[in-house]
């Protein structure tokens, strides 16, 4: 060809360039190897390139890779758990009355499963207007009471008269969930649990004042919840009922953490009346138990007329 004749008659070192480039054989008749080709073959086989880098030790991921030994040192590391109880924002005085509140709280919970059991077992006591009045009457009464060292036993015996009442007008929802499926009180319980304690150390590890712009925004919600509530009362919308219970559980959750919040900065003003903080806590896991027990009881429904 024309262009090998070319390059023919041009000196040898130009020539041997050429070739060099196009892959073809020299003039002396030794094949020389293209730069350009080898190093497309090497991009278009990586592993190749890979696997002769670790077999020759000079791959740097294989000499940082963590041996069975150091594996075994992560897990032989001891844990501090009491760092995990440290509050070093939270001054000691103020950690004194948590331990109150949330003394007080477990009373309540102790309580409030009393009063529902004698509803829905011993069928002693029965929910309805009586029992509602008077959990009322007795959560004012509670409020009027000033806090004092003389009262204390007093406002104690009206808070576990109010978490008893509050039980018992649990009754008439823990019937409906039983009669459409028994699992759905633990499950809703233990799912209220869960999430009560979340929110409530997400609260306390936080920085101070940090929720407590929650306010306003969840009043606001209340309120809109409130008028959709009366309004479904003429418009009778299952959809509107079911965003209700789903926002209501939100909103809930909310609450835990602005009202624990809310404990700690009244307590460090000088507010200890740790009878009425339980009450705001109390109110949020029960609330936050019925809406989520009642979503659940919705959901089971719901694919037992699917299938």
């Amino acid at each position: 060809p024309m262009e090998r004749q070319k390059c023919n008659q041009r000196p040898m070192r130009t020539c041997r360039k050429r070739n060099a480039g196009a892959g073809l054989p020299s003039r002396g008749g030794r094949e020389v190897k293209s730069p350009e080709r080898t190093l497309g073959e090497s991009e278009a086989h990586p592993v190749i390139g890979e696997l002769s880098g670790l077999l020759s030790g000079e791959s740097e991921e294989w000499r940082l890779c963590p041996t069975d030994s150091s594996i075994m040192n992560i897990f032989d590391r001891k844990i501090n758990f009491d760092a995990l109880l440290k509050f070093s924002h939270i001054t000691p005085s103020t950690q004194q009355h948590l331990k109150k509140v949330y003394a007080s709280f477990a009373l309540c919970m102790f309580v409030a499963a009393a009063g529902a059991y004698v509803h829905v077992v011993t069928h002693f006591i029965q929910a309805g207007l009586l029992s509602a009045l008077g959990s009322l009457g007795l959560m004012i009464w509670l409020m009027a009471t000033p806090h004092s060292h003389e009262t204390e036993q007093k406002r104690l015996g009206l808070l576990a008269g109010f978490a008893f009442l509050t039980g018992v007008g649990l009754g008439p929802a823990l019937d409906l969930c039983i009669a459409i499926n028994p699992s759905i009180l633990p499950t809703a319980f233990l799912g209220t649990a869960m999430i009560f304690t979340c929110f409530t150390l997400s609260a306390l590890y936080a920085r101070r004042r940090s929720y407590l712009f929650l306010g306003g925004i969840l009043m606001s919600a209340m309120s809109l919840m409130l008028l959709s509530s009366l309004g479904n009362l003429f418009f009778r919308s299952i959809w509107l009922f079911q965003a209700n219970l789903y926002v209501g559980l939100v909103v809930m959750c909310g609450f835990v953490l602005f009202d624990t919040q809310l404990i700690i900065e009244k307590a460090e003003s000088g507010d200890k009346d740790y009878i009425w903080h339980c009450v705001d806590l109390f109110l949020d896991f029960v609330t936050l138990f019925r809406k989520l027990m009642m979503i659940l009881a919705m959901n089971e429904k719901d694919k037992k007329k699917e299938k």
